[in-house]
């Protein structure tokens, strides 16, 4: 149950305010000056905030344009810096239920220790448990250190770091959430605790474990690392892990996210049209991504949030983002405007120099320890960790890659004022009266209780309903007087609620004694199952294609699939075409070179049909080729353990022109294909077999297309690459 919570408020004192007319590209540009931070040990700190209810998929509009990080799901604008709680906490919850799942509160129970080379962490949470551990490298000198979380051990240098004057905490977040495991039978520490069918993916599973480090050194009695200090980095895979733990926890100080590619910085709008790993890839690589995303991996523009607000949500503590510009795979075009449009809400907090990006750097290796990011390392790390610094944040946008907000926002910066709600009164109203329950029926109650009465000064504002079930009570509803309707109850089922006060202020009440009330039961089976998620298609060629989806949910079961298909990319009628009773269908009998979308409904015994599943667009192949060709690999850039191939060079080196063509090529052993872009890509074995999609398959005598590439990962320090490449 909710005892207390008490909420802070972002503290800031303006220095100056500056606003560079234009960007420079290749120099930095000094952002707002200012002194801002949000409330130290406080996790969340909009968890107290009434969220009005979220859109259903079915609703969300398609926009081009990224969503209005101050307009609020009220469809009003926020006025005051204040306002930019609340308004964190709905972008929150629609992170959560579209992009990457729930994070729950803190468990139960979280204990640990902490000593000069390690910290263990063990969980318990209604009746399970788990485990991990982290080790700890401390700087030279006399503690209590900062820290800063490193993923997998590969984010920014961490010679730097301890030089800095900050510990190192290398933490593998794969003991927390497994990659290589199915959507439906997730892995590790967080999974243990939450149940391995959750929805959750794994960036937020290990942003949770973050967390978790987190609360055992707020225990620790601060002898040897700072609980108020804390830092995360990351690179790549772990580079989208690192974004995400500091977006969720607003006790990360300091977020340090690397060349992170998609499900990481760049904006979701952006990547199609970069050539950088789609969203369906980057969804079914590993299940970094919510299960709920999977229903707009083609459609990104239906989402009611993309990733400047997520970069938002770290406002107004220190963030700097580290890109690469040199592999266009990684999406650093469109990760430069997450960045610009989240520094707007920088500014607008006055804490625009609290925000870093920086692509400008000549080595294109993935992931190395650049000497361009030695200084503002540590200058961050001085400013944020160590308290002992100033230096201001800085857009350095490479020519490589540059991004331009204008082209990708249709709202203005507003003005916010510093007025806050009354800060003289701290006194919580007086605790309403027991409620009462009366008009029960299957999905909803009404309730009544004493009134309250204001205590310090600044009114009372009105009532929050909170459902008692553990540690972390849900709010269900809100009143602004003594009595309520509760809607969208589940059937038969036991409820337990009670009620707290608020002021004008923001104080909440103490709770009220419990009311307990049972819904009435249904008769019959008349709920439908869930929608089908994550819907894609995989081994397309001239006349078939593969499908496969993630399961429907009923409580009563399942019993079977429909699968629809509409002609072309536009338009058209969706027509049943087959049934499965498994997640997986193949169509064939397709037309060559042909666009089709798919869509999938599931069913129950009882003959409910739920709502369709996302749409899955494919073309078909041209069909066989007229010609012959050649492919020529070109290595964009390598790395201990992967590497980059763009572009895969395909020339028609016939005579006539060919509108079809089928490379392959064989991976040395041990390696993984991990990514490709502009090609229809099958493996079997070692052997890849890549071949065109519709925009890239009619080559001229001696043409060629140079739109084809991959992404591959090897055992650490293993130097081969691919070989044998053959073009038919």
């Amino acid at each position: 149950m909710i005892i207390s919570l008490g909420r802070s408020r972002i503290r800031s004192k303006v220095v100056a305010l500056t606003v560079a007319a234009t960007l420079s590209i290749a120099g930095a540009v000094a952002l707002v000056s200012t002194e801002a931070a949000a409330a130290v040990g406080v996790e969340n700190e909009g968890a107290d905030c009434t969220v009005p209810a979220l859109p259903s998929e079915g609703s969300l509009p398609t926009n081009s344009r990224l969503p209005d990080p101050f307009r609020k799901l009220d469809n009003t604008r926020i006025s005051t810096k204040s306002d930019w709680r609340c308004r964190r906490e709905e972008i929150k919850r629609l992170a959560e239920r579209f992009v990457y799942g729930e994070k729950p509160g803190k468990p139960t129970s979280v204990t640990g220790t902490v000593s000069n080379t390690s910290i263990t962490v063990n969980v318990n949470h209604n009746g399970r448990s788990s485990s991990f551990s982290a080790s700890v490298s401390l700087p030279s000198g006399t503690g209590p250190f900062p820290a800063v979380v490193v993923y997998g051990g590969f984010g920014a240098d961490t010679a730097a770091i301890r030089a800095a004057g900050a510990a190192v905490i290398s933490y593998d977040p794969y003991v927390v959430g497994r990659e290589g495991t199915p959507r439906n039978n997730k892995q590790g520490a967080f999974y243990s605790i939450y149940g391995n069918t959750s929805s959750t993916g794994l960036l937020v599973a290990w942003g949770w474990g973050v967390s978790r480090i987190i609360d055992v050194i707020e225990q620790s009695g601060g002898n040897i690392l700072k609980a108020d200090a804390t830092g995360v980095t990351g690179c790549s895979r772990f580079g989208k892990g690192a974004f995400v733990a500091g977006a969720f926890d607003q006790r990360i100080a300091l977020t340090m996210p690397i060349e992170s590619g998609s499900a990481g910085v760049p904006i979701f709008r952006g990547i199609p049209g970069e050539g950088a790993q789609s969203l369906s890839s980057a969804y079914g690589e590993q299940p970094w991504f919510g299960d709920a995303f999977g229903s707009f991996t083609g459609s990104p523009n239906r989402l009611p949030v993309d990733t400047h607000e997520t970069v938002a949500m770290i406002a107004p503590r220190g963030l700097f983002i580290m890109d690469n510009p040199h592999i266009a795979n990684l999406g650093p075009r469109s990760a430069s405007v997450a960045a610009l449009g989240g520094a707007e809400v920088y500014k607008a907090l006055g804490a625009g120099e609290n925000i870093t990006y920086w692509s400008d750097v000549q080595d294109g290796t993935h992931c190395a320890n650049r000497a361009e990011w030695r200084t503002p390392l540590q200058q961050n790390i001085q400013k944020f960790l160590l308290k002992t610094g100033n230096a201001p944040g800085a857009i350095r946008i490479s020519s490589r890659a540059q991004g331009n907000l204008a082209d990708w926002r249709d709202w203005t910066t507003p003005t916010l004022s510093d007025s806050t709600p009354n800060p003289t009164d701290t006194t919580p109203p007086s605790t309403p009266g027991t409620p009462t329950a009366s008009g029960v029926t299957a999905t909803s109650a009404t309730l009544t209780w004493g009134a309250s009465t204001d205590q310090g000064g600044s009114g009372l504002a009105g009532y929050n309903l909170y459902r008692e079930q553990g540690t972390t009570d849900p709010q269900i509803g809100q009143s602004t007087t003594n009595s309520t309707t509760l809607t969208g109850l589940t059937a038969n089922t036991q409820y337990q609620v009670y009620v707290r006060a608020r002021d004008g202020a923001g104080n909440l009440s103490g709770n009220s004694a419990l009311v307990t009330f049972t819904t009435a039961t249904t008769g019959g089976d008349t709920s439908p199952p869930t929608a089908p998620a994550g819907l894609a298609a995989a081994g397309t060629t001239s006349t078939s294609t593969n499908l496969a989806w993630t399961a429907s949910t009923d409580d009563n079961g399942v019993s079977g699939y429909d699968i629809l298909r509409a002609p072309g990319a536009t338009g058209g009628t969706f027509t049943q075409v087959g049934t499965s009773t498994t997640t997986s269908f193949g169509d064939t009998g397709l037309t060559a070179n042909t666009t089709y979308r798919y869509q999938v409904r599931a069913r129950d015994a009882a003959g409910n049909i739920s709502p369709v599943s996302n749409t899955a667009q494919i073309t078909t192949l041209p069909g066989t080729s007229t010609g012959t060709c050649s492919a020529v690999a070109t290595v964009q850039t390598q790395w201990g353990n992967g590497y980059v191939i763009q572009p895969l060079t395909i020339t028609n080196t016939s005579t006539s022109t060919i509108t079809g063509w089928t490379a392959t090529f064989t991976l040395p052993a041990g390696h993984t294909l991990t990514g490709s872009w502009n090609g229809t890509v099958t493996v079997s074995g070692q052997t890849v077999t890549i071949r065109n999609v519709g925009h890239n398959g009619t080559l001229a005598p001696g043409a060629s297309t140079t739109s084809v590439g991959f992404q591959a990962s090897r055992p650490n320090g293993n130097t081969a690459l691919p070989s044998g490449y053959t073009c038919a």
